[in-house]
């Protein structure tokens, strides 16, 4: 049996009772050398675009045909996170060399912005675009910054409270969030200034690690310390919160998808998990590798992609 195909059956039988029929789960085995994705990106044609850190390439997976080809980054390359942009373009927290990088959909041709000199290895977490075409991006090592594509310039500030920036998500308003793993809050950027307003969490030291805005510009928050989902209302500064299935859950990426509905990735249970808000209902889907370390998720319109870092391979969600 063909091994993407072997990986399909395999993952449809780990999928509980009920969700099969409104669930379909494929496997992409990713090539030697171009593996341990960490973020993965979908294009709106969709072509799966993944950062393979520990080789540091660009993976871009064609869906159709299971074709994976490798985009080389440069020397010391360890690239973090993925996003398209309003381009078209994969762009990329490239870690390490502490730069911003896009890579040319067509040509393959690789641009980078490194960061001013003075700011040290900033770790380098994540991106994403503001309404103005900017490229606001977070660095574990306590930083946030924002770069113009169009001339280059670059500017970063100091996060409060210092190490800990890493998820970072744009509202359909144009309003930029980034959460604080190790700082335990989130933060409202003014897109001006650069200024970080912190908004706390209402569980103490709950390790907020990725945020996710749905169609409402309401932030949601994957809680990796307290095993958490957690809902920020802007428009009335309110909090609401949901505990994962299950002992000791953590929770590390979550994706707002087309309907609002919100995906997260349990390592305690080694699955990714699904959350109704309007009937307030999780449902798991576990791996069928052991140790899958979903460390983020993406989609389109229908589809649900997750890297699993510890199993090589990237793994779709189809919902209908």
């Amino acid at each position: 049996m063909h091994r993407s195909l072997l990986a399909l059956v395999l993952a449809l039988v780990m999928l509980p009772p009920a969700a099969r029929a409104d669930v379909a789960v494929q496997a992409y085995p990713l090539p030697p050398g171009g593996g341990y994705p960490h973020d993965v990106a979908v294009g709106g044609d969709g072509t799966v675009w993944y950062t393979a850190q520990r080789s540091g390439q660009l993976g871009r997976l064609d869906p159709a045909t299971g074709k994976v080809e490798l985009i080389p980054l440069g020397a010391g390359a360890a690239p973090h996170g993925v996003l398209i942009g309003p381009d078209g373009a994969p762009w990329i927290t490239e870690g390490g060399t502490n730069a911003i990088v896009r890579v040319d959909p067509r040509t393959r041709v690789v641009t980078r912005w490194p960061l001013p000199d003075g700011h040290g290895w900033a770790n380098l977490n994540t991106l994403t675009f503001d309404k103005r075409g900017r490229v606001w991006f977070t660095g574990q090592n306590g930083i946030y910054g924002r770069l113009e594509p169009k001339t280059g310039a670059m500017e970063i500030w100091e996060a409060p409270r210092g190490r800990g920036p890493y998820g970072i998500t744009t509202t359909p308003e144009g309003d930029v969030y980034y959460a604080s793993l190790a700082g335990n809050y989130i933060a409202r950027l003014d897109l001006d200034t650069g200024a970080a307003t912190v908004i706390e969490p209402p569980t103490r030291d709950q390790g907020a690690r990725r945020v996710w805005a749905d169609s409402k510009g309401r932030i949601w928050v994957s809680e990796w310390n307290a095993g958490h989902v957690s809902r920020y209302d802007p428009r009335r500064g309110a909090w609401t919160t949901w505990k994962l299935p299950g002992a000791r859950a953590r929770a590390y990426a979550i994706y707002v998808d087309d309907a609002d509905v919100v995906w997260l990735s349990d390592w305690t249970a080694n699955a990714v998990v699904r959350f109704d808000p309007e009937r307030e209902k999780f449902e798991v889907f576990p791996s069928d590798r052991p140790a899958a370390n979903v460390r983020q998720l993406h989609g389109r319109r229908g589809e649900v992609w997750a890297p699993e870092s510890g199993a090589d391979r990237l793994v779709v969600y189809r919902t209908r």
